[in-house]
């Protein structure tokens, strides 16, 4: 098997063998614009062992990979971290291609692969947290790490050289030539993956508190993740970013999201932006039908206030402004501050069920719907503005700038 994709190195003994997807755009409804990497890792020692593997159409790029590398019957164990697909769809080929290999997982995971897969004929063995697997002169020491952000979830730590392949964790989806933090531009790398916590990981806050105060448990120089950039350079970054994700700490920013039919509720919501924009915090605005569901959970992450608004369809909400809703949900964003606005023509019914949306998200509601019936009078206009004043205001309280 030849390579497709060059295999890159860590350590010595350590290379990255995984593949780089520059094409893949939608990530079960995650907007990739930059592609995904899936990362995989040979770590070889007196034996060797494959850290996880890849997405179910690129095993041969993986293989050759690791045939680059190491004859594959020469690989004694195969560790999986995480049962999903983007990680572990080619499992089956994998352990048909290395028939000496073990795979390593917690119980739940080879529960999972189970259900993908006939695993009658595979050697395995079921690790929890604090069991190792020596390799000579290396050690693999596994942690559990339940829903960051599967059940099965796991870390697979080497000691001797402070390295952690940490999983979906501390990932990006980020296609890139290079696989190092200190090659790419760190601002887009943690943009990266603040976009990836957000849609993915946000509703696991609590679990990730509990993950990191294991991790600072371990001495770590390297976070080696499933996907992205591997930080060689700027761990401390990436894990300090995971903590104020974690808790949804707000910043001093205002985020206006809305859809409008004719325009209506649109200059209500740039009303309101510009209210809030005046006020020394920074201001989001955004068309539900002109970004997309990724961007707009990335922005809600670190938002302190929100106003949220929409047309009136039907004596409902508009489509995309209940997806945005619906999407939210699911991610449960927590610690937010706001309020629901919009117009309506015959009959009421955006508004409102905008703000039984916020309600049900448990955040803090400012005030009743702001409304306009047909078009927004100045009366209307000037309230709006005073209104993202009163966000802009609020942010600043939240977030410890007043």
């Amino acid at each position: 098997m030849t390579p497709i994709s060059n295999a890159a190195k860590l350590k010595d003994g350590i290379d990255w063998v995984g593949f780089v997807d520059w094409n893949v755009r939608d990530f079960h409804g995650y907007t990739a614009h930059r592609g995904t990497t899936y990362n995989a890792y040979l770590v070889r020692d007196e034996k060797t062992a494959l850290v996880d593997a890849v997405k179910a159409p690129y095993a041969d790029e993986l293989l050759g990979n690791v045939a680059a590398l190491t004859e594959l019957s020469r690989v004694d164990y195969v560790v999986s971290n995480h049962a999903e697909p983007d990680h572990a769809g080619v499992m089956d080929r994998v352990m048909e291609a290395l028939p000496n290999a073990t795979l390593v997982a917690n119980a739940k995971c080879l529960e999972a692969l189970g259900r993908y897969f006939d695993t009658s004929g595979w050697k395995t063995r079921a690790v929890e947290t604090g069991d190792c697997v020596s390799l000579g002169r290396r050690t693999l020491r596994f942690v559990n790490t339940p829903m960051v952000h599967w059940p099965e979830s796991m870390f697979t730590y080497v000691p001797e050289e402070k390295l952690l392949f940490s999983m979906d964790a501390f990932g990006q989806h980020y296609a890139t030539s290079q696989r190092f933090d200190d090659e790419v531009d760190l601002s887009t790398v943690l943009s990266e993956a603040k976009a990836y916590y957000a849609n993915i990981v946000m509703p696991y806050g609590k679990q990730v508190a509990k993950t990191l105060a294991l991790a600072a448990e371990l001495e770590i120089d390297w976070i080696a993740p499933s996907h992205g950039v591997i930080w060689r350079r700027h761990p401390g970054e990436i894990l300090k970013a995971y903590g104020d994700w974690s808790v949804c700490r707000p910043g001093p920013k205002v985020l206006v999201v809305y859809d409008t039919m004719w325009g209506s509720t649109g200059r209500m919501a740039e009303a309101i932006y510009e209210g809030a924009s005046g006020e020394e915090v920074e201001a989001v605005l955004l068309h539900v039908r002109r970004c997309d569901l990724t961007r707009i959970a990335t922005e809600v992450l670190d938002a302190a206030t929100v106003a949220f608004g929409s047309a009136t369809l039907n004596r409902e909400m508009m489509p995309m402004a209940s997806a945005v809703l619906t999407y939210w949900k699911g991610l449960r964003p927590s610690g937010k501050a706001g309020f629901a606005f919009g117009s309506y023509g015959w009959g009421r019914g955006g508004p409102e069920a905008v703000h039984a949306c916020l309600e049900g998200l448990g955040w803090e509601i400012l005030r009743e719907p702001l409304r306009a019936r047909y078009r927004p009078s100045p009366e209307v206009l000037d309230e709006c503005c005073e209104a993202g004043r009163m966000l802009a205001r609020k942010a600043r309280e939240m977030a410890g700038a007043t």
